[in-house]
């Protein structure tokens, strides 16, 4: 059964909260050194999908980190925090000894564009690329679960269930993307159709409004 929109409004905040709770009272030094022989290092990500230290004054593309295989390895390793540490960082990436704690805007997979990849037997299909590390971090495009939240008209997709299973659209990937909706609902509720390549797809919300009870 759908979330009632007022509903999914009580899901959102209580997730920005638990998200955002403490963070400017929680005291870290990167690269400390909590038992021998581990360290533990912290980071942001934006709703671009960019990743910083997250200490970093200056948050824009000068301090981003920018080294593909770098990003392709930290976001490949990336699981929920499920720890007793630093919990107002959901998110956690392993390194050997390095334990690399994440918050992020909203999501930590952000969705950028749109490629073509080949398939084991040779077929093309379409995918979309996160993170900024081109074709290294990619998931398949799956066009039917796209989701638009009417309230910030953030659009998301279905990412890996380690993260979350939410990934979020870019801004200039979601104007296009939001083009080709249709809202059978009416423009308050989520979009309801979504035209794509020549094809109609009827949208499925369920995976979002399941994903989000699953993170409450």
């Amino acid at each position: 059964m759908r979330i009632p929109i007022r509903n999914l409004k009580i899901l959102l905040l209580h997730r920005t909260n638990v998200i955002g709770s403490n963070h400017y009272c929680t005291t870290y030094v990167q690269g400390q050194e909590p038992e021998p022989r581990i360290r533990e290092y912290f980071y942001y990500i934006d709703h671009q999908g960019m990743l910083f230290l997250d200490d970093s004054k200056m948050k824009n593309f000068t301090s981003c980190f920018k080294e593909k295989k770098f990003i392709q390895f930290f976001f490949n390793q990336m699981r929920l925090n499920n720890t007793d540490r630093y919990t107002n960082f959901p998110y956690l990436s392993l390194c050997g000894r390095e334990k690399n704690y994440a918050r992020c805007d909203d999501y930590p997979f952000v969705f950028t564009n749109v490629i073509e990849k080949k398939t084991k037997s040779g077929e093309t299909e379409l995918h979309l690329a996160y993170n900024h590390a081109a074709d290294l971090l990619s998931l398949k495009f799956m066009p039917e679960k796209i989701f638009m939240l009417p309230e910030s008209g953030r659009i998301y997709h279905p990412a890996p269930s380690r993260i979350g299973s939410i990934g979020l659209i870019a801004s200039k990937l979601a104007i296009e993307i939001s083009k080709n909706f249709v809202f059978g609902n009416g423009e308050k509720e989520p979009p309801t159709q979504f035209n794509y390549e020549g094809n109609t797809y009827i949208l499925d919300q369920e995976w979002f409004y399941n994903a989000l009870k699953a993170r409450k």
